[in-house]
């Protein structure tokens, strides 16, 4: 089975080396200094995840100046992200007392997110097709089944719950924002799923006698929070053990859900799926 999306391609081979050799600088350059990382770090990326979700969303509607539109690519546009939020990690550690970076991390993240954002509302506003109805909708459902999934988990294993914090509940966030989105997408708007592994699922939800009913989104949504939940709480004793390592992976783990949650709601948004 072919576990990568449809649409997965490398930039031009000239984007392909420059982005390397950033990612190689800033990694060599973090692995070197070595900067403390806590659970405000990485909900301080958290808006870094959302620009690589809202660049990559300008280069599908094609409002990306050509100079620049191959580093929205489907996976050009993660080692640019990870370039820029990493190279600002980096300078923010060198200059910043260890208190500040976290938000020197998040607010250049917005500084740059916003305008991101800005653009791809206009590029659905010039072509009349931006429309906010279901992505407000998916949005709140997403924050009230966060909410839910997270008392639930509290209740289950409360020592996880603590141990993971708000990156635990970043995680269930961005993978709630993304089942609901997916559904919706799927089952309401017409959108169709790029991932096989996700197809598979829905098309086995719409083999049951609730598929008529329930559409085929609802298994995709459990199987998001069921896989969450079960992550978050297997890491809380390796965030104890080896809490560098442990934070990092479970914030990446985070950024797998949020950011084609929000790639979703802004697609939605953008080409008029309201």
């Amino acid at each position: 089975m072919v576990l990568l999306p449809e649409g997965f391609s490398l930039p031009p081979l000239p984007y392909l080396l420059g982005l390397l050799a950033a990612a190689v600088a800033v990694g060599y350059g973090l692995a070197s200094r070595r900067p403390p990382v806590t659970a405000r770090h990485i909900v301080g990326f958290a808006p870094w995840m959302v620009v690589g979700s809202a660049l990559h969303v300008l280069y599908v509607v094609d409002g990306l100046p050509p100079a620049v539109a191959p580093l929205g690519g489907t996976a050009a546009v993660y080692l640019t992200v990870a370039s820029l939020a990493g190279a600002v990690w980096l300078g923010a550690a060198s200059v910043r007392p260890a208190r500040q970076v976290p938000q020197a991390i998040a607010g250049s993240g917005l500084v740059v997110l916003l305008p991101v954002i800005g653009s791809a509302l206009a590029v659905g506003a010039d072509r009349g097709t931006l429309a906010l109805g279901w992505p407000a909708a998916i949005a709140v459902g997403s924050v009230v089944l966060t909410g839910v999934a997270w008392v639930v988990l509290r209740q289950l294993r409360p020592a996880a719950a603590a141990t993971t914090g708000s990156v635990g509940l970043l995680a269930v966030f961005g993978h709630a924002l993304d089942g609901v989105s997916t559904a919706v997408g799927v089952d309401v708007l017409g959108f169709g799923e790029r991932s096989p592994v996700s197809r598979w699922i829905m098309a086995f939800a719409d083999r049951l006698p609730t598929a008529e009913a329930l559409g085929s989104g609802w298994l995709f949504v459990l199987v998001k929070l069921a896989i969450v939940g079960g992550i978050v709480v297997l890491f809380a004793d390796y965030i104890e053990e080896e809490p560098t390592e442990g934070l990092l992976l479970l914030g990446f783990i985070a950024a797998v859900g949020l950011g084609p949650g929000v790639h979703n709601l802004l697609l939605f948004a953008v080409t008029g799926g309201g």
